[in-house]
């Protein structure tokens, strides 16, 4: 409980808008949380699963129409449309406040009200963050309490301060043509009604900490990222902290949770999971960029995770996982996904708790799938096996470098470094990814995802851009240093020429190197690129020319990039930083 009086006035809002019949305070105890997972259990919103394989693990189905984020009723409310941008919806405040207080109203009659206090980062941080979600599901109380930090201690760190995101989440009818997800930034408060799914309903995820956090980062001079934060350490046991972001289908948990390929292991070299989705980043006391993450979970997709791919993934969800939306094996009442492994399971339920027939399943029909494309498992951090030791000490960890990255064919060499900070800038706010066979539409097609933040920029992304720009004034020669990467470069037969996976390490151990100022690169047109001699092979299957094939760095392939950066860029219009501008006309010069 707390005395906080701007709290209590928002509950007592609140219980007069919705009228629940009980309230329950979430105080994050085990006693409590075993006591809802019996509810969640009676109500039919958890199953539980085979206790002695998957102790603490349970599996939830989603209703058939509410299965992902929905972008299209994803809104920005801000007092002006030109501060939410072009990139999102907007709708003003009090017209939208209107809608989703009638669509609200009463929705709880019959239900419960918890009350989830929950910190974003370690509790009492200097980085984190407090936030107040009311729910009437208890599967999201359950999600919260493995993705946050939730406990009574909230209540001691907020004290009388009004620096609190309020949420509200009503499952309401889970009405489709009424789903609203709705942020409004200027008021620290986000809505989501009509939807039980996890992405649009655990309101500490995307939607505070990207799409309010990073208008507050705007404001406060801080930085909210979708990026991965991982621990680099090499044989003489010194760690250095790396930043990363892709767009989806671009192995950004993989990258996270990376396993050094064994030659390298032998030699040492280790890395550190901080963090597999968001960054917080301030300016330390000594000038540097520090990062914590400001989760607690993993919010993972089940389908292609499995022991190849990502082990250390997979041994997280071991225990105390919540599953949506993946298919149960009946012999055992254990869980199963499409590239779990090849053994399909022959008495099954499909993730809509349908008898599943493996005769049926053809790969290339998603509606044969047993789980759903977009299942999920909600799994504590502490479970990976490479959780880093700074993990939840909140002092955050030092960042040496920022890594871009996309899915591209042919353009992009394996990697390469920017000339300086507002060189990387550039580099990010251009950042695109191809389409894959797994996405929806034509293959090959190029999507622009500036730092991978297009879904989630809490304001106009011209500001964004020059807010970038500003950080990187402030820390000076501390700058963190900016790379991209391109893990998918293909041959004529459209096979990949990289590795991957693990392999990765390679071109991480680089990008320290020059960090450190030990390795060298030359510079082309659009950076700076590693001599080839500099990447180590080892015990690779792959020859240096090769190598120097996919570091080129084709200057016909790179004009029409510039023109489709270009046209980009005028979507931002006179909020388009004039430095990114001149980065463009540099590039252009530098082609010719």
């Amino acid at each position: 409980m707390t005395k906080n009086k701007t709290v209590l006035a928002w509950l007592d809002e609140m219980k007069a808008l919705l009228t629940p019949d009980n309230v329950v305070w979430v105080d994050g105890t085990d006693a409590q949380r075993d006591e809802l997972r019996r509810v969640a259990v009676e109500l039919g919103e958890l199953e539980e699963l085979n206790q002695e394989k998957l102790p603490g693990c349970y599996l939830h189905r989603t209703n058939p129409n509410d299965v992902a984020r929905v972008e299209d009723r994803t809104f920005i409310c801000t007092s002006t449309k030109e501060m939410a941008g072009p990139t999102n919806n907007w709708c003003d405040p009090k017209e939208m406040y209107e809608k989703l207080y009638n669509i609200a109203r009463g929705s709880y009659k019959g239900r419960t009200m918890y009350i989830i206090p929950y910190s974003m980062g370690p509790i009492g941080s200097p980085l984190a963050k407090i936030g107040v979600e009311i729910t009437d599901s208890v599967y999201v109380v359950l999600n919260m309490l493995i993705m946050t930090r939730v406990s009574n201690e909230v209540w001691d760190v907020l004290g009388d301060s009004n620096d609190w995101v309020r949420g509200l989440h009503s499952r309401c009818d889970v009405d489709p043509e009424k789903r609203y997800i709705c942020h409004f930034p200027e008021d620290n408060t986000i809505i989501s009604v009509n939807s039980g799914y996890g992405g649009n309903v655990l309101l500490g995820k995307k939607c505070f900490a990207l799409r309010i956090a990073s208008f507050q980062g705007w404001k406060e001079g801080w930085m909210a990222e979708h990026m991965l934060i991982l621990g680099l350490q090499n044989p003489k046991g010194e760690v250095h902290y790396i930043a990363a972001a892709f767009p989806s289908a671009c192995g950004k948990t993989n990258l996270a949770m990376l396993i050094p390929p064994e030659y390298l292991r032998k030699k040492g070299y280790k890395v550190w999971t901080v963090g597999d989705d968001i960054a917080w980043m301030r300016i330390g006391e000594d000038g540097r960029l520090y990062a914590i993450n400001p989760e607690n979970g993993f919010f993972g997709v089940a389908p292609g995770t499995n022991a190849h791919s990502n082990f250390n993934a997979l041994e997280s969800t071991k225990k105390n996982t919540i599953f949506t939306n993946v298919a149960l094996d009946l012999n055992d009442k254990t869980v199963w996904w499409e590239g779990l492994n090849k053994n399909l399971p022959e008495n099954a339920l499909d993730w809509k708790g349908n008898p599943w027939d493996p005769a049926k399943f053809n790969k290339a029909d998603k509606t044969t799938c047993a789980a759903h494309p977009n299942s999920r498992f909600t799994a504590p951090a502490e479970n990976c096996p490479c959780i880093s030791d700074e993990f939840n000490k909140g002092a955050g960890v030092p960042i040496s470098a920022i890594v871009f990255g996309g899915r591209r064919a042919k353009y992009a060499p394996l990697v390469y470094q920017s000339r300086d900070w507002e060189n990387g800038v550039f580099i990010g706010s251009a950042m695109a990814s191809e389409t894959t066979a797994a996405a929806a539409g034509a293959v090959g097609v190029v999507r622009r995802d500036p730092m991978a933040m297009l879904p989630f920029c809490g304001y106009h992304m011209g500001d964004y851009f020059r807010h970038w720009l500003e950080m990187g004034k402030k820390l000076g020669d501390k700058a963190p240093k900016i790379f991209n990467v391109n893990w998918f470069r293909t041959d004529d037969e459209g096979n990949f020429i990289w590795p991957g996976f693990g392999d990765n390490m390679r071109v991480l151990n680089w990008i320290i190197d020059r960090c450190e100022g030990k390795a060298t690169a030359s510079e082309t047109a659009i950076g700076y690129v590693p001599q080839p001699e500099d990447i180590d092979l080892t015990d690779l299957d792959m020859d240096l020319d090769t190598l120097k094939d996919i570091l080129t760095v084709d200057k016909a392939v790179w004009e029409k990039e510039a023109a489709e950066i270009e046209e980009h860029y005028k979507k931002f219009g006179d909020r388009l930083p004039q430095e990114l501008r001149d980065q463009l006309a540099t590039l252009k010069a530098n082609l010719k």
